[in-house]
């Protein structure tokens, strides 16, 4: 039935082989597509292994995901799926009593309520700065940022003030705040510093600084409907079960870097099958393919299109300098025991009256490391359940801060790696409750690890896209992206081609490698052929998104 549907297809008398290069998400699922409607595939892959940026490593006496640590969405979301099927642990703090600390510029712990008031009256900022996105984006300027909605928001909320700088500080007559008449006024000057302040959280969701954020495509933030879920157990088992197929039957070639892909003479009657592109290798190796779906990230591409002869298209090539790439960091701290928990009795113990998010607020404490006063995040692994909990602060950090960070790490040698992470990370852990640093046996770190993609070349330098400022028509560059070059036979699929709700995602990743799937599948049996796979819905595509922004629970991808 299959050679019918090929030989009907142009007389083919070989199934199409296809090129994927890059076996992460998005090519191993475009692979177990393809494979299923019997095309012949070779993934080309610059690392020793499977997963692109969904990696895991054994860290002290657990699993942890370098890469992505959440699922983004519930609703009708194949990432939620894989994780039912593989009985992967996840958790959510959608329903709980979960709460924020927040640790203020000078290092002192704030009040709960304060703290829950400065967070909410943070995201009640952002969720009106999503509607204004998404009502006037043809009128906001491309140099408009989510920095000055925020400083707009405070205005209003506040007040003015001709005093205050740029990170949001401000001063009201006097040292102490002026007299009783003017401590009502230091009291809302205080509020609308830290709100500003607050607003750095969201460099955080996005690997950039707020300040980069484009107000005018902020509504492309917008995710998939549903909660957030954190993968507690780690992406392994979802990431395997997407490999099977790919892993069982497609040519898998390892430590394979392409440095070419050449489109050949426009076809021509006769044509040898297989022979439309040439993909050459860092090894001098060169092959011929029907097809190719390039899957590197969006960073790779950005420093690699002159590997694409002839030349991309000049709108193609626009469209990849256009949007941007972000920088997100990790830091796993693990002590000998949760000394932070309200009730520190085990490893692993947790408490609904312990924090699961700790904020540093623009932290003035740390001036030799952290001279630019960096706002860091974490989230307490030790509330997560049963099994996957352990005595960990996850630490979160993006932009110029993971830049710092990753070229320091690179300087040094490995032996000193966690010596530079304690120094670095100290000042703000050591300003949890039940901190002593006379205790070693609970206080100090036994186990540090950070990421570094910020200097892996396979990961393009960065993480993922974001839609940062200076932007004009960033919705058309994505669909520019994610149209690809059929008629050269040469598709891009990643995060960064995905459906608008899940830009930047685990979820866009599979559904870009699907979506790119079907449309191959279509070339060769027609639009019957592709009717077994489910597809991404054109609105998906297309349309905005109706769920909350990623991160609305302080949840970063």
């Amino acid at each position: 039935m299959l050679r019918g549907r090929i030989l009907a297809a142009g007389g083919r008398t070989m199934p199409p082989h296809v090129c994927i290069v890059g076996a992460g998400m998005t090519g191993l699922r475009c692979a177990e597509v393809l494979i299923k409607h019997g095309m012949k595939v070779t993934i080309v892959e610059g690392r020793d292994r499977i997963g692109g940026r969904i990696h895991q490593i054994k860290h002290h006496d657990h699993l942890i995901d370098l890469g992505p640590n959440w699922i983004h969405g519930t609703v009708e979301n194949p990432i939620v799926d894989l994780a039912h099927e593989t009985n992967t642990t996840t958790h959510s703090w959608a329903d709980s009593d979960s709460q924020q600390s927040v640790i203020d510029a000078e290092g002192k712990m704030m009040e709960e309520a304060e703290a829950k008031d400065a967070s909410d009256r943070m995201w009640a900022v952002i969720a009106s700065a999503f509607q204004f996105s998404d009502e006037n984006a043809d009128r906001i300027g491309p140099e408009e940022s989510l920095l000055d909605f925020f400083r707009s928001s405070a205005e209003e909320l506040f007040g003015g003030d001709e005093t205050t700088t740029q990170n949001g500080d401000s001063s009201v007559d006097g040292e102490n705040g002026g007299n009783e008449n003017t401590r009502p006024q230091k009291k809302m000057m205080d509020e609308r510093t830290g709100l500003l302040r607050m607003a750095e959280f969201w460099g955080v969701i996005i690997g950039s600084p707020v300040e980069k954020q484009s107000l005018k495509f902020f509504w492309l933030e917008e995710g998939v409907e549903g909660e957030n879920l954190f993968v507690a157990s780690t992406y392994k088992a979802i990431l395997d079960r997407v490999a099977e197929i790919p892993l069982a039957k497609a040519d898998i070639q390892f430590s394979k870097k392409v440095v070419s892909i050449e489109s050949l003479e426009a076809e021509e009657e006769g044509q040898e099958e297989g022979k439309y592109l040439s993909i050459t290798t860092a090894d001098g190796e060169t092959q011929h393919f029907d097809e190719v779906v390039v899957t590197t990230p969006l960073g790779w591409l950005k420093r690699n299109q002159q590997s694409f002869k002839p030349p991309l298209p000049a709108r193609l090539s626009q469209a990849i300098d256009s949007i941007s790439y972000g920088n997100l960091e990790k830091a796993y701290i693990t002590f000998p025991t949760a000394f932070w928990q309200a009730n520190n009795t085990s490893s692993s113990s947790s408490s609904s009256s312990s924090s699961s998010f700790y904020l540093w607020m623009h932290p003035l404490y740390a001036p030799t490391t952290n001279p630019n006063h960096w706002l860091q995040q974490a989230v307490n692994l030790a509330v997560l359940p049963d099994s996957t909990s352990h005595p960990t602060l996850l630490f979160y950090i993006q932009g110029p801060c993971s830049i710092h960070l990753t070229s320091l790490l690179a300087r040094n040698p490995v032996s000193k790696h966690e010596a530079l992470l304690r120094e670095f990370f100290e000042p703000y852990y050591s300003r949890l409750p039940q901190y002593d640093a006379n205790d070693p046996h609970n206080c100090k770190p036994v186990a540090l690890t950070a990421t570094s993609w910020s200097t892996d070349e396979m990961a393009g330098y960065g993480s993922y896209s974001n839609f940062q400022t200076g932007l004009t028509d960033a919705d058309t560059d994505i669909e520019v992206m994610r149209e690809g070059l059929p008629d050269r036979r040469i598709w891009l699929a990643g995060e960064h081609t995905a459906p608008f709700i899940a830009s930047g995602t685990v979820t866009g990743a599979y559904w870009a490698g699907e979506a790119v799937a079907e449309r191959i599948v279509e070339r060769y049996f027609g639009k019957e052929g592709g009717e077994e796979v489910k597809g991404v819905e054109e609105e998906k595509a297309k349309g905005k998104g109706k769920g909350e922004p990623r991160g609305m629970d302080g949840m970063v991808r």
